[in-house]
């Protein structure tokens, strides 16, 4: 398993991603300050007020890799490597935002083939993925990628707002991916 490699910079169809670093602090956090509603179905605030902590957080956590997004030249958003599990050979895709008008352009799936190649070649099986149940949006984005949705575990969290969330774990496994 070959988890130094997770950290390098990655390129896509179009996209790339960069380890998160101190430089990228400012344009991240401005770039998800243009949708702060939607941070109210993501269990982690990265909106204005929470960006700061939850950053910080993803980062002191030694199983995460957070990366800045790129379309282009431009920022796009973040995405992570979280709960990073070498021995089982498993890790989630997650903490991942685009700006609003990426949506719905095909930028989702580049984004996730590039992650998903990059995890399959250091060698994991299986990747996650954990979506609150009431992010429509992301369980059609996880079904259009291909990945099996395997069920919903119940009040599974609390979310930074209180709400006890129930968590639609979805997976794509090594073989499975093409």
């Amino acid at each position: 398993m070959d988890t130094a490699s997770l950290d390098a910079p990655m390129a896509g169809d179009g996209c790339r991603a960069e380890a998160f670093c101190e430089h990228y602090r400012e344009p991240l956090k401005a770039a998800c300050a243009e949708d702060t509603e939607i941070w109210q179905v993501y269990a982690t605030n990265f909106g204005p007020d929470g960006f700061d902590d939850s950053i910080a957080l993803y980062r002191s956590i030694s199983r995460n890799r957070t990366f800045v997004l790129f379309e282009g030249d431009e920022l796009a958003g973040m995405s992570s490597y979280l709960g990073i599990d070498q021995h089982r050979g498993v890790l989630e895709i997650g903490g991942t935002y685009y700006r609003p008008p990426l949506r719905g352009t095909g930028f989702n799936r580049r984004v996730k083939d590039m992650m998903l190649r990059r995890a399959f070649d250091c060698g994991f099986r299986r990747v996650e993925f954990r979506v609150d149940e009431r992010n429509k949006r992301s369980q059609a984005a996880m079904a259009k990628l291909g990945a099996v949705r395997e069920g919903v575990m119940r009040a599974d969290r609390i979310t930074w707002t209180g709400h006890v969330r129930d968590t639609v774990l979805f997976s794509i496994l090594k073989e499975e991916w093409v």
